[in-house]
């Protein structure tokens, strides 16, 4: 593949307060050929039709993160896809780290995490999580995982189970080869945070 394409999949669940900005960050990508799917799980609170004008295929799945991926990488037409969260932003250079690391003979790979914000401590977070996956060549979903399409079909897609369906894939893949480590994205803040512990959960 001389210039692969590429299928961004995200996977959403009630998502209609943050999924428009995330989606407008990625029409850029699209005009240089990317294409965007996004799978619902099963929102109440209008996520489908919030996406539906920023994204070339919405589609609905059965609730789960995994699954919601397998879906839209059925559905996908690129080379590589990129599962993507619906609480990241990608880098602008994005698109060409991900088809100079396929040029150069990756099959899979995913993005340093740089966590914006003022929070106390975020820093160290996101320097820990790229070092550990670094260090173990495990990836988490929200390090934007990237894979080519073949070597996705050859591991089967992910496993459908409620929770680290991106540390089982990670762990398949890492038997491929190890992960191509890029460059960063912005997350959330407030979600990583949450999700480390920073501040409550909400309810």
């Amino acid at each position: 593949m001389n210039t692969p394409s590429l299928s961004i999949v995200i996977p959403v669940l009630n998502e209609a307060s943050s999924i428009v900005p995330v989606l407008e960050r990625l029409q850029e990508f699209r005009r240089q050929g990317a294409e965007v799917i996004v799978v619902d799980g099963g929102s109440s609170d209008g996520t489908l039709e919030r996406a539906r004008p920023l994204a070339d295929c919405v589609t609905t799945s059965l609730r789960g993160r995994g699954r919601q991926m397998n879906v839209g990488a059925a559905q996908a037409t690129g080379d590589v896809l990129l599962f993507l969260h619906a609480d990241t932003l990608l880098p602008p250079s994005a698109l060409a780290l991900i088809r100079e690391a396929v040029g150069n003979g990756a099959c899979w790979g995913r993005f340093d995490v740089r966590i914006e914000g003022s929070i106390g401590g975020l820093g160290m977070v996101a320097f820990m999580m790229n070092w550990r996956s670094r260090l173990t060549g495990i990836a988490t979903g929200d390090q934007a995982i990237f894979v080519t399409r073949e070597a996705f079909r050859r591991r089967g897609g992910y496993p459908v189970i409620p929770l680290m369906e991106d540390i089982v894939f990670s762990g398949w893949m890492r038997q491929e080869s190890p992960p191509a480590c890029l460059f960063y994205f912005g997350a959330s803040p407030n979600d990583l945070a949450r999700e480390y512990g920073y501040v409550p959960h909400e309810t």
